[in-house]
């Protein structure tokens, strides 16, 4: 019951934003490409910057992003951004290590100690799991802009109707 309600709350969120809707679309591509890779403390930071440079929709982005990444979604996101990255680069990334990153992100560290976490991982952990969330995120960043953009054409389309209407 409580996991309906939580969604129904982001569906209606999601719907109710308002703005161009290639803005809104491309904000959430942004959202649901940073919310798969494995920079957790970092994401509203790094989407509130790709969201500047790109002038699109910050709110849609981490919007998006907070559903796409949540304590349910964060073993997975590290799980094949660590398959993936092992596979284009050349090191090796056990998982018990990965592991214990994700354990220790979900006790809710702040973002300080979030930060330095990440930061000790060394180079090649770093280099293995953004190359591998990367192109884990990519072809899902891609396809929710399509997604998002006829979403956000219908929901403009009724408006308008709607307005003329009255």
């Amino acid at each position: 019951m409580k996991l309906d309600r939580i969604r129904k709350y982001y569906y209606l969120r999601f719907i109710r934003l308002k703005g161009d809707p290639r803005s809104l679309a491309f904000g959430t591509a942004i959202g649901v490409f940073v919310g798969l890779t494995p920079t957790i403390p970092l994401h509203t930071i790094v989407i509130l910057l790709l969201a500047f440079l790109t002038r699109t929709s910050a709110i849609a982005g981490i919007l998006v992003s907070v559903i796409v990444c949540n304590p349910l979604t964060y073993i997975p996101i590290y799980y094949f951004s660590t398959i993936i990255g092992n596979a284009v680069t050349p090191y090796e990334l056990n998982w018990e290590k990965v592991q214990a990153v994700v354990d220790a992100l979900s006790s809710s560290p702040g973002f300080v100690e979030s930060f330095n976490l990440l930061a000790g991982l060394g180079r090649e952990t770093v280099v293995v799991l953004l190359a591998g969330g990367v192109i884990f995120a990519l072809p899902f960043a891609v396809a929710s802009y399509y997604l998002a953009l006829r979403i956000f054409v219908k929901i403009r389309a009724k408006r308008q109707a709607k307005h003329i209407l009255n």
